[in-house]
């Protein structure tokens, strides 16, 4: 934001507020952001709060800025744009985008991939601190390690950013946040319907719908519920069938009342299946018993599900602070094994 004719400059924090301290002969906001048209905002007289909304524009290459980094501005965002421009099958590959971080997947598909990160091997999910909407991602007990963090509940086309950072310097991130941590936010509101469908190689195939169920907006007010589903399949390609099935549904619900106060209710679960050719020694492949697609035991694989249920609720109780409450709980079953997990914050 700027303020004119001053020429003052500052920005809004995660939730959109801003507080403006303006002078005498400041008449007008420009209201910015990559992506989105700029507006001018007239306040000339405003005593109150005002609401801005900007709508979607083209990228102009001359908003963008490079700069280098500085010590008193250490979070990062991956925005939409950076994640349109890669095509993924899972929410899993789109840790991928985070500089320097890569996975691997060695048990068919369904298991948590293995992250590797600035020469940690964080395992699946050990030393990095992985949440959706503030829900912890991470399982702190679990028998494959503390910290597994599966993340294939998540679809990939309802994620609206990334944020993220190296290093174990946030204590409110946890301590799973030896190396990083990385934080999803999903979508609040969808501009359009869309269903996807995608083939490939190995009988592989993928199809995702999100749709707008219900949508309302005045001037003051917005309320939006909509559903994203996604189902995908394999045999990979491996010589024994993978046979691998998720199904992945998700709804939720957010309202804007005002200027001041944000409702999300958001529901979702996820199940699959999958058979494993697993990890095999060198020395068969190199003695012909095996092929380096073959399999000791073909019989390996898993089942595994988690459903989530989380509400959210933000207001702005004055204009110079706000407080937020909200109830988070999921319920984790991996190999037919349950843990109930809960999350109760105010701040």
């Amino acid at each position: 934001m700027k303020l004119l004719p001053s020429g003052a400059t500052t920005v809004s924090d995660k939730l959109g507020y801003c507080i403006v301290k303006g002078t005498g002969d400041t008449v007008y906001i420009m209201v910015s952001s990559i992506g989105y048209k700029s507006e001018m905002i007239n306040i000339a007289g405003a005593t109150s709060s005002v609401t801005i909304q900007l709508k979607q524009g083209i990228v102009d290459l001359n908003e963008l800025v490079i700069s280098p980094a500085s010590s008193s501005f250490r979070f990062n965002t991956i925005s939409k744009i950076d994640l349109s421009t890669r095509p993924v099958k899972s929410s899993q590959e789109l840790l991928r985008i985070v500089p320097g971080l890569f996975i691997a997947q060695h048990q068919g598909g369904g298991k948590a991939e293995q992250i590797f990160l600035r020469g940690f091997d964080i395992d699946h999910g050990t030393d990095i601190s992985i949440s959706v909407d503030g829900l912890p991602v991470n399982m702190v007990s679990h028998a494959h390690g503390q910290g597994y963090a599966d993340l294939h509940f998540l679809i990939p086309e309802t994620v609206e950013k990334v944020g993220f950072d190296k290093g174990p310097y946030f204590a409110g991130k946890g301590n799973l946040a030896t190396a990083a941590y990385v934080d999803f936010t999903t979508k609040e509101f969808l501009d359009k319907n869309s269903i996807k469908l995608e083939l490939g190689d190995f009988n592989t195939k993928r199809v995702v719908g999100m749709l707008k169920l219900f949508n309302k907006q005045t001037q003051k007010n917005r309320q939006q519920f909509y559903v994203a589903s996604e189902y995908s399949a394999t045999d990979g390609y491996f010589e024994s069938p993978q046979d691998f099935h998720r199904f992945n549904i998700m709804g939720k619900y957010n309202a804007w009342f005002g200027n001041q106060s944000q409702l999300t209710i958001a529901a979702s679960t996820f199940d699959s299946k999958w058979n494993a050719s697993g990890q095999i020694p060198d020395r068969a492949v190199r003695n012909s018993l095996i092929t380096r697609f073959g399999a000791v035991d073909d019989t390996e694989g898993g089942n595994t599900s988690r459903t989530n249920f989380t509400v959210k609720y933000n207001r702005q109780w004055k204009i110079t602070g706000k407080q937020r409450i909200s109830c988070i709980t999921a319920a984790i079953i991996l190999i037919f094994s349950p843990i109930l997990l809960s999350f109760l914050t105010i701040q």
